[in-house]
């Protein structure tokens, strides 16, 4: 107890740098923020960088946090137990871009059920930005929540816009739609739709399978939900005596659970796409190189890049120039 009274004590301040450098906290202030409106001369402006050199002083983002009204993190809520490939490489080319800004992106990873709860633990940090991936968790009663906060730039993925927020609009009805016409097209009736068991990707995969079952209402098709998790023992009981379930299509949610059942059902001596078609989505890499090559949904998503510069926009001017809706792509190769 004693050594960590001692060394909170010992904890270097802004005084102690003015003292060090000879000048007036506010002068510190003024340099260490790199305050336009105030000049400071060249030989003042050294010195106090100097002595906060030597003392190791680090600036208190709290502090200017509480004085600028916000700071210059964007929050990513990350609710989603399991992100894929796709997105999680996004989301390092957006660190990246944001950078280039000055901006630190933080994934804040509360599991909140209350989207109104979670908008107020947001609000808390005083971020500069809030980018929702999952535009259900960023309603209109949240986003009053963050603007009485001071959070001026607020953005979500959702399938239609959101009051007070700049949306991308991004339907997962629309990829489900997409895999199921293609099956259906390709002369598949009984069509299977996996349903992710980690946590969180409920909120993306009912989307999609009400999206197949739309297509279902207006043919002569089938959908079954089909419940699996991303493992191999998962996956090989869902393989496991295929020809009884009579399914001839299925939609796996995404390339990587497909790729998955691809491996499972190889071993299991179920032909793909003889006895079965299966559709992927996100367009990795690794789809191509399955055997056989996976057929899957590419998204065309606005880039980081563009991202960055409307979350720059809306943080500094309070607009941004919309940025287009994620497109659903068919990309046919030979699994479907």
């Amino acid at each position: 107890m004693g050594i960590m009274a001692r060394n909170a004590a010992a904890a270097v301040t802004s005084a102690d740098v003015a003292r060090l450098a000879g000048v007036s906290r506010a002068t510190v202030s003024f340099v260490l923020n790199d305050t336009q409106t105030h000049r400071v001369s060249e030989a003042t402006r050294a010195r106090v960088l100097a002595a906060a050199d030597t003392l190791g002083y680090v600036p208190h983002a709290g502090a200017r946090a509480l004085r600028a009204g916000r700071n210059n993190l964007v929050l990513i809520p990350a609710a989603v137990s399991a992100v894929g490939r796709l997105v999680s490489g996004w989301i390092d080319d957006l660190h990246t871009e944001l950078e280039r800004y000055g901006y630190t992106a933080v994934l804040h990873a509360g599991r909140y059920t209350d989207p109104a709860a979670a908008a107020r633990a947001w609000a808390e940090l005083r971020p500069g930005a809030v980018l929702a991936l999952d535009g259900t968790s960023l309603g209109a009663a949240g986003a009053q929540v963050l603007r009485r906060a001071g959070v001026r730039a607020l953005m979500a993925l959702a399938p239609q816009p959101v009051e007070g927020v700049h949306t991308v609009l991004f339907d997962d009805r629309r990829v489900g739609v997409c895999a199921a016409e293609h099956l259906v097209a390709r002369g598949r009736r009984r069509l299977g739709v996996v349903m992710p068991g980690e946590r969180g990707l409920s909120a993306f995969a009912e989307p999609r399978l009400a999206g197949a079952r739309s297509v279902a209402a207006r043919t002569t098709a089938t959908v079954t939900p089909l419940e699996m998790e991303y493992t191999h023992a998962s996956a090989a009981r869902l393989a496991s005596g295929w020809a009884q379930r009579g399914l001839d299509g299925v939609f796996a949610y995404n390339d990587e659970y497909a790729s998955l059942l691809l491996c499972v059902f190889r071993d299991a001596g179920v032909d793909v796409p003889g006895e079965v078609a299966v559709v992927g989505c996100d367009d990795l890499v690794t789809a191509a190189l399955q055997r056989p090559a996976l057929t899957t949904v590419r998204l065309a998503v606005p880039s980081a890049a563009q991202v960055a510069a409307a979350l720059h926009d809306l943080i500094e001017t309070g607009t941004a120039a919309p940025l287009p809706a994620v497109e659903p792509v068919l990309v046919r190769r030979a699994s479907a």
